[in-house]
Order: structure tokens, then sequence, then C-alpha cells
């Protein structure tokens, strides 16, 4: 299972940081980096709590994080 982080800039200057394939794994950040580093601990949280309430079988994953903006 592959997960990507997308990453863009809000109008207000926050940057807002998403996996797409884990549903409201979703987080702002002052910097892209922030964005995407509160993201990836989300998304790890979340994968976490399906493998331990037996809603996800365990599976290789793959976190693609793409260059700093």
């Amino acid at each position: 299972m592959n997960f990507s982080i997308e990453c863009e800039e809000e109008i207000d200057g926050r940057w807002i940081a998403e996996v797409p394939q884990l549903p409201g794994v979703l987080c702002y950040g002052k910097s892209a980096d922030e964005a995407m580093a509160k993201a990836e601990v989300l998304a790890l949280r979340a994968i976490a709590e399906r493998l331990e309430h037996s809603e996800s079988r365990p599976v290789a994953i793959k976190i693609s994080l793409p260059l700093s903006a």
C-alpha cells in the first residue's frame, strides 16, 4: 500500500498537507515541512489504530514525501 502527502499553500499563508488515501488525515502548518511532518505523524497513527482494532490487516507500506517547496 502506498501513501502520498499532498501539500499546498493556502491564501492566508498557512500550509495544508493531506494523505488522500486516508480520509481525515489533514494538517496545517506554518511551513510546508511542518504541515507534511504533522500529516505523516497523523497517517502513522491512523494506520496503527486500524491495525490495533483489527480494522485492517498488516501490509507492506511505502510513504513518499515530495521535495520541500
